[in-house]
Order: structure tokens, then sequence, then C-alpha cells
């Protein structure tokens, strides 16, 4: 839920499902310690925002200003809640093989889902900070890509199907540096009912800007 501040959105967080606490091979205190980090994305979204009531615009510079710093941390921040609210909400399944819209998506783009979860799982091995996949709505197909940090490296108008964080926080208390057991583990919790109704969600649905006229 958000609360109205003028132009600033103060956001809040939603609580922990209940069923994360549950998961098979990614423990409860990473879970709640995962959840922690969430909240206080949240905190400094609301942070930043206040702040921007009182940041000095004329002073606005792209080598460093005030305001250039607080617009990079709310972006970084904001991005951080949204990726972490649909990370914690596709946990808690039975993992498995994906039947439905998205088993067939997956086929018609990938070739097969054993070739896909081949691309997603190097994908999240060589990510520093998430794998996601994501319908584009300009062209109309699922496709992986990586960020590094959670304001760069998002593509426009790609709705995100299916991220998976692989920040050190996500895996490290149940895996140490053994990053490719926790994707496996990752697979072994996903829900993909929750999957499945993202992508009804997002495809087809005519994209909000349309790149050229044709």
């Amino acid at each position: 839920m958000e609360q109205g501040k003028g132009s600033l959105l103060q956001l809040a967080a939603k609580p922990l499902p209940e069923r994360t606490l549950r998961l098979s091979g990614i423990s409860p205190r990473t879970m709640k310690e995962h959840y922690k980090l969430y909240e206080g994305y949240v905190k400094k979204v609301n942070e930043v925002r206040s702040k921007m009531t009182g940041v000095d615009r004329n002073a606005a510079n792209p080598t460093y200003s005030e305001y250039r710093a607080l617009k990079r941390g709310e972006t970084f921040a904001l991005n951080a809640v949204k990726l972490h609210e649909l990370y914690f909400a596709q946990l808690g399944g039975k993992g498995g093989i994906p039947t439905g819209r998205i088993a067939e998506l997956l086929q018609r783009d990938f070739g097969s889902f054993e070739n896909w979860l081949a691309e997603f799982k190097a994908a999240g091995k060589s990510a520093r900070g998430w794998a996601i996949l994501a319908y584009d709505q300009n062209y109309g197909h699922l496709f992986n890509f990586i960020t590094d940090s959670q304001h760069d490296g998002n593509v426009l108008q790609a709705s995100l199907i299916l991220p998976m964080d692989v920040y050190e926080h996500s895996y490290f208390i149940d895996y140490g540096t053994e990053r490719a057991k926790y994707i496996d583990a990752f697979f072994d919790n996903l829900d993909w009912s929750v999957v499945n109704r993202r992508i009804h969600e997002s495809a087809p649905r005519r994209p909000i800007l349309q790149l050229f006229s044709r």
C-alpha cells in the first residue's frame, strides 16, 4: 500500500508470505534476513523522497550533486522493492516442469523448456544481481536478461515474468559460495502458477509506447 504525500508517494512494506518459511533447501533464516533487506529498501525509498522536497535543484549537475545522488538512490531502492516483491511471491511452489501458457511460450521462443532452463541458469551464474525472464511488449516474445545492479540493465517495456535474485544475500547462509546449488533450490520451490498468472496478465498486451510507426 502506498500513502500519498503530494507527488512523492510513500511506500509500505508488504508482509513476507508465510509459505516462504517452509521452503526446501532455502532456510527460514535466509528468508527472514532477505526480507529485512527488502524492508530496508522500502525505508530508503521513503527517506529519499522525503529529502527530495528540500534538495537544491539549482545545484543539480551530472558530476556530483545532492539531487543526482538522491535520484540514483531512489531508482536503486525502488527497483529493489519491486523485484523482491515479485521474488517472494513466486516461492513456495513445487517446482518441476511448467504447464499452461508459460510452457507454450518457452517452447515457442527457446525451442524447449530444457533449452530455456539451461540458458536461464547460465544467466543466474553470470549475473551480479538478478537473472530475469521477461516478456517484451514491443516484439512479443520472452527473453532472459541479467542486471548487475538493481537500477541498471532493465529493458524498457518488458514485463518481468520470473526474477531470480543472485546477490550473495539470497544464498550465502545456506550455500556459501556454491551459487549453482541455490539456483537448483530456487527452481525446486518455484510456483509456476504465479508465473503463468503473470504471463497471462502481460501477454499479449499492446505496448504503452509504440517505438516507431510502421
